[in-house]
């Protein structure tokens, strides 16, 4: 499993550079292969960003993080800031219940008791360990804004959170 990370060595001293695409894989890849694979992708489909153009090459560095020591976490809180990075996956909220009938209605039903059905029943997304403490952010945050770029733009209640699948891991950053 890796990522490669590619940033914009910021041009004023002491600032941090900026994320310029950042894509990987959790499947077990010959390192050669996924490193060249990977280094294309995030530099030409990382849907966040544009294209990387040929004129950008001398401001840009590239890293590739080796991620290893995967574990199921206990719960969304199990995992250290700074040392883990977190893989997140939920189930649509629409399909959390509790004795089989929703105790809130969901905001995407017209009933309490019918989830109206869409075609995501389940989000997922990750941040690598650096990612987390150089955005300042707790767990719950960190958390909060993994359920975010999973793509859900519903109300994030601790019911959810709770329902979140999280897998930690650690790695290794090579630039």
């Amino acid at each position: 499993p890796l990522f490669v990370t590619w940033n914009t060595r910021s041009s004023r001293p002491g600032r941090a550079p900026r994320l310029r695409g950042c894509i990987g894989s959790f499947e077990a890849l010959p390192l050669w292969d996924g490193v060249a694979e990977y280094a294309l992708i995030s530099a030409f489909k990382d849907s966040r960003f544009r294209k990387i153009d040929k004129s950008e090459l001398e401001s840009l560095e590239c890293c590739v993080s080796l991620l290893t020591d995967f574990e199921d976490a206990s719960t969304y809180l199990d995992w250290t800031i700074g040392v883990h990075g977190i893989q997140i996956t939920f189930p649509h909220p629409s399909f959390l219940f509790s004795n089989g009938i929703s105790e809130t209605p969901s905001p995407l039903s017209s009933s309490p008791y019918l989830p109206r059905l869409t075609s995501r029943q389940s989000f997922s997304a990750t941040y690598l360990p650096d990612v987390i403490p150089e955005q300042g952010w707790d767990k719950v945050e960190a958390v909060d804004s993994a359920i975010n770029k999973a793509g859900w733009t519903g109300r994030i209640t601790e019911d959810l959170r709770r329902s979140i699948k999280l897998r930690r891991y650690q790695s290794k950053a090579c630039t």
